[in-house]
């Protein structure tokens, strides 16, 4: 009797594999290709960031010339043991970007390498002066070639991943970089404008020029200002002290740092006074 009870478990383990190995090999459905760009909150974790028909590209927190920026395209249906083609192109109605100012040509053909699932297509974007006022924007869509096609053209939001804004539906052979350099006041800016437009506290009023003259004097990134634990008030304090010395050095070269309306970038600690639209006078 013993003998018979494990030989039936045997049995029914064996045919549940079996099937399970069964259904996975009558795979029916599209073989192709998608876009698979997920983003979301820091605060989860990346595998549970929704997919999203976009990506967005700040050069102002990039802080370099250019960028090569990595996307990831998925396949839908089994691996194969050779090599398969996709097409990428530029999608012309959701583009106002211009070729070789803010991106260079991008590459046609690209590769699924046999037995993967996926990979990583990378475009080149430039940082030019005018991304500092108006955002452009680079289409981009995918091609079928006979050797893959579009997996999802209406793609719908996986409800199980929340971590960040879920779009409910979207083209998936479809994703949009939204391409700027506008630079706003941070999250963390201890600095304010007090009476008579008078510069207080201790970065005073923000200013583009301002936040360049830190990150390229003090040590400092952009993001740095994103939070409380990374720009801690006492490292704010410790900044300034740096940015007020090198300030001052520069004054007395006779070289002054100056604001878009001609008066001197002030920080707490400086031996001068600032207020907005008020230029500097040089005397001789």
């Amino acid at each position: 009797m013993k003998r018979l009870i494990i030989y039936v478990l045997f049995l029914n383990l064996f045919i549940s594999l079996t099937a399970c190995k069964k259904e996975m090999m009558e795979y029916e459905g599209r073989e192709g290709v998608y876009f698979a760009v997920q983003h979301g909150t820091s605060t989860a974790a990346a595998n549970r960031w929704p997919y999203q028909p976009f990506s967005d590209v700040e050069f102002v927190r990039i802080g370099a010339p250019d960028i090569e920026l990595p996307i990831k395209v998925a396949i839908t249906g089994p691996t194969k043991d050779y090599d398969r083609t996709f097409k990428v192109a530029i999608n012309q109605d959701s583009t106002t970007a211009l070729p070789n100012q803010h991106y260079e040509p991008i590459k046609e053909e690209w590769i699924i390498p046999k037995g993967a699932i996926s990979t990583i297509i990378k475009i080149k974007l430039k940082r030019t002066p005018d991304l500092e006022i108006t955002p452009v924007t680079l289409g981009l869509k995918l091609i079928p070639t006979d050797q893959l096609s579009l997996s999802f053209p209406e793609w719908d939001a996986i409800p199980s991943l929340n971590g960040g804004t879920v779009v409910p539906k979207f083209d998936a052979s479809l994703h949009t970089l939204r391409i700027n350099d506008i630079m706003v006041q941070p999250a963390i800016w201890r600095g304010s404008i007090q009476a008579g437009n008078r510069e207080g506290g201790v970065f005073g009023a923000f200013s583009r020029e301002k936040m360049e003259f830190f990150i390229a004097n003090c040590g400092v990134t952009y993001e740095d200002f994103s939070s409380d634990a990374t720009m801690p008030i006492v490292r704010s304090i410790l900044l300034s002290r740096d940015a007020a010395a090198i300030l001052k050095a520069l004054f007395d070269a006779k070289t002054p740092i100056l604001e878009k309306d001609g008066r001197l970038m002030w920080v707490e600690g400086v031996p001068w006074t600032s207020n907005i639209g008020v230029p500097w006078v040089r005397t001789p």
